[in-house]
């Protein structure tokens, strides 16, 4: 497993129970996200993979909107805070960069702030990955953090974490989504709210068919 994998996995396994404690009711605050999620559920059409759902947190909002959703998540310990909270739902553990499903299986695939932790380096893989599973025609949502420097993260909720967040630009993630087969048709930008250190993104983009 590469260094960054471990590391990321090992961190979000310590912080899982405090994670899903500290933002259970995140959500509920943040209309943009809400409308954005809201779009995605309206548009696809099929079964939705929600990559690196970590405690199911967006994964119980698409739920809620009525997609039938699974999620996938590196960190065992994430995915059974996941459980607990959303027992009929479908959980499993693995890689954006190696996903255990066939081609053209998924109406929708949906990464909530988890390519950020993907070094730039395996960022167009991984977004070729994500790309694959999907049908043609079917949609990708991507959230994450604006930015030009990475942040390394040693501690947070009281844990000792080796986290990395890679902070992009828009223009930059739909070129390589365009590139992966993927072309962006809907892109969204708020502005850093109190507490928060960058804007935050959101791509909405259409796999050819």
């Amino acid at each position: 497993m590469p260094d960054f994998l471990s590391a990321t996995r090992t961190s979000y396994d310590r912080v899982a129970e405090s994670y899903a404690l500290h933002f259970k009711d995140e959500l509920a605050g943040m209309p943009v996200e809400l409308s954005v999620l809201g779009l995605f559920a309206s548009l696809v059409d099929g079964p939705v993979l929600d990559v690196g759902c970590g405690t199911g947190l967006a994964t119980a909002e698409l739920v809620r909107l009525g997609v039938d959703v699974s999620g996938l998540d590196l960190s065992p310990g994430m995915l059974e805070v996941a459980r607990e909270h959303l027992p009929s739902v479908r959980f499993e553990t693995g890689s954006m960069l190696e996903l255990p499903h066939p081609d053209n299986t998924f109406g929708g695939v949906m990464t909530w702030y988890s390519t950020i932790h993907v070094p730039d380096e395996l960022l167009p893989a991984a977004l070729a990955e994500l790309a694959r599973v999907v049908r043609p025609g079917g949609h990708l949502l991507l959230g994450f953090q604006v930015g030009d420097e990475p942040m390394h993260m040693t501690s947070a909720l009281g844990h000792e974490l080796d986290l990395v967040f890679h902070r992009r630009r828009p223009e930059h993630l739909a070129e390589l989504l365009a590139a992966a087969g993927a072309p962006v048709e809907t892109h969204v930008v708020r502005v850093a709210r109190e507490g928060e250190r960058t804007p935050q993104a959101f791509l909405l983009a259409r796999k050819a068919e």
